[in-house]
């Protein structure tokens, strides 16, 4: 891809007012622009060099679960042994589709940990259509079904291991958060601007979308057997326990070989490639509906042309239970 495909130059500043966001999004009905979704995007180039942003990039966001590589590079480096499935789940946001619950109660059973342990919110299956039939059958919110209990059930895993204190995995100040507070930086290649608490309850660092892209493009070109590239190679590998069987990041890693891919909450989107493009953005306003179609169209920045982004990029608008619009990207 070089710069005469790409819509704008490299840092264009938004057209509109100084300080506000430009419009990525637009959601339109019955041929009516009803709304619209503001934030920013950075586009990089193999070398790492910024070659297309929106907004304003370099300002610090919460990743949310796009965080979620560099916690479990964070668990291998303390000395954990996870890998295939089971890896992918620690750095996952799963759907709680009945795969993922049956995997994660084998790990709890695997490191000798109680389900209680967990310090997850009790929680329906992020999917939909999960949550609906779990609740047909009479089930209620549980700490297992919270979609970052793999992730979770790593963390106290390997406290267990290090004979680090169990009780207070989640404080910002224990070893293992500051371990994965490192492994951020370092793949991010900037200090973390602040340190939050995520909805799950760990801790959450705040970074830039430029320094996110960069961290996933880190994961992708690291030597193979480090703990980044096995978190990669396990998330490729894996992408329905990353995500589930109706979700974008997993029709993204299954469809471009080699692609790395991780949603957060409050529409937080990162994607690398194999030989080190990368992307990242975040909607202001946190409207999932809008990550589809701006996914899609930062992956055609990115040089991407697969089926798989026409349908990342198809969000339909309903009235009456039949389509009457869309979103649709404005950039």
């Amino acid at each position: 891809m070089t710069s005469s495909t790409l819509a704008s130059p490299a840092n264009a500043a938004p057209a509109g007012i100084p300080g506000v966001s430009p419009v990525l999004a637009e959601v339109v009905r019955s041929g009516f622009v009803e709304g619209r979704h503001r934030g920013s995007l950075v586009v990089l180039a193999a070398d790492g060099s910024v070659e297309y942003a929106l907004g304003d990039p370099d300002a610090p966001v919460y990743p949310r679960s796009a965080n979620k590589p560099m916690q479990a590079a964070a668990i291998l480096r303390a000395g954990l042994e996870l890998s295939g499935e089971r890896l992918a789940l620690a750095a996952a946001s799963h759907s709680g589709e009945s795969f993922h619950l049956d995997l994660v109660r084998t790990m709890l059973a695997e490191f000798g940990i109680p389900e209680d342990g967990l310090q997850t919110p009790p929680d329906l299956p992020l999917d939909p259509v999960e949550a609906e039939s779990y609740l047909a059958s009479g089930q209620v919110r549980d700490k297992v079904t919270m979609n970052c209990s793999g992730k979770h059930a790593a963390m106290i895993a390997v406290c267990v291991a290090n004979g680090w204190p169990v009780e207070s995995y989640l404080a910002p100040e224990h070893p293992l958060q500051q371990l994965v507070l490192r492994t951020v930086e370092e793949a991010s290649g900037e200090s973390v601007a602040h340190v939050g608490t995520d909805g799950c309850g760990a801790p959450l660092m705040a970074l830039t979308l430029t320094g996110l892209a960069r961290a996933f493009r880190s994961f992708v070109l690291a030597e193979p057997g480090t703990p980044e590239r096995r978190v990669a190679d396990a998330m490729r590998a894996h992408p329905e326990y990353v995500a589930g069987t109706r979700r974008p990041d997993t029709w993204l890693m299954r469809a471009i070989p080699g692609a790395l891919s991780k949603m957060g909450a409050e529409a937080v989107q990162a994607v690398a490639l194999p030989d080190g493009r990368a992307l990242a953005f975040k909607i202001d306003d946190g409207a999932l509906r809008a990550l589809g179609p701006v996914l899609a169209r930062a992956l055609e920045l990115l040089g991407v042309d697969s089926p798989v982004v026409a349908r990342i990029a198809d969000e339909p608008l309903l009235g009456g239970g039949r389509r009457v619009g869309e979103i649709r990207v404005a950039f």
